[in-house]
């Protein structure tokens, strides 16, 4: 069995449902190396997580060191074992997430839990975390980015919530299924729509993620047309009684963008290549 093969039978231990390792992400040849310390520096001072109240948890910021050499940077939205896993299998030393490590208890360190320790040392691997400061940043977030691709013009501030504001509005003129159409084709799915506003779109705002239980904020702040990733069920009433549309169109789906953009702009800075983990949880 030739080394390529064991590497990844060796990986499969770690992971008890088995998921396969894209060819594409294994053994990249190393290029050029950049201090892990200067690429931290770099996302603080472009992000600024200092300057948000971020959800108790997020911790924004170096999650896990290395050594201190970066040669090859993962973007991925998760931080999980089957991401570790992929960036592992692609060489790299730094992974850039959305989703960190520690959103709820992170004891004990046992099963899949010690796995994923081990393979982040063991692989000289660290992890950099960037939450609520990614989706807000106006030049690499998921919301600035989502409204980029939709074509959005004359963007402005949306959606203020723990002292700042998150998204983004635009003021046009689309007919709703139209507005379907072109979003299901960006995110590679359909969006849900919950149709309780006009059938033409005139007050478009855009929040990626889970802020579907907000969408009283939206509402008050003047849109017809709120689209973000996900919300309960109960939001179908609320979307009806506020006359507002609602596109749901996935919480991974729409926040894909900011850590493809971050790690671009590292990628180009520091002159070390990068590579997307796409694992799509479907939700």
């Amino acid at each position: 069995m030739n080394p390529a093969a064991n590497f990844n039978l060796a990986l499969q231990k770690y992971f008890r449902r088995g998921i396969e390792i894209p060819p594409r992400l294994r053994f990249h040849a190393r290029m050029r190396q950049s201090p892990l310390s200067a690429i931290v520096a770099h996302c603080q001072s472009l992000l600024r997580p200092a300057a948000f109240d971020d959800y108790e948890g997020a911790a924004n910021g170096l999650q896990v060191e290395n050594s201190g050499v970066v040669t090859k940077i993962a973007a991925a939205v998760d931080a999980s074992l089957a991401t570790i896993m992929l960036a592992v299998a692609a060489d790299a030393r730094l992974m850039v997430v959305h989703h960190g490590l520690f959103w709820g208890p992170t004891v004990p360190w046992t099963g899949p839990r010690r796995a994923m320790l081990k393979l982040l040392i063991e692989n000289d691997l660290a992890v950099y975390s960037s939450h609520l400061p990614l989706d807000a940043h106006p030049k690499l977030g998921n919301n600035a980015l989502l409204c980029a691709t939709l074509g959005f013009k004359n963007l402005r501030p949306f959606f203020l919530e723990r002292g700042h504001h998150w998204g983004w509005r635009t003021d046009a003129r689309v007919q709703r299924d139209l507005l379907k159409e072109k979003l299901g084709g960006i995110l590679g799915r359909a969006p849900l729509l919950l149709p309780g506003g006009p059938p033409l779109c005139r007050r478009i705002g855009v929040v990626t993620g889970g802020a579907g239980s907000h969408l009283r904020i939206a509402a008050a702040e003047g849109v017809d047309t709120f689209i973000t990733g996900e919300g309960p069920h109960w939001t179908y009433g609320v979307a009806e009684e506020l006359g507002l549309n609602v596109f749901y169109g996935g919480h991974y789906a729409t926040e894909t963008f900011g850590v493809r953009a971050l790690a671009a702009e590292l990628s180009k800075k520091f002159s070390v290549p990068w590579v997307f983990l796409d694992h799509p949880t479907g939700l």
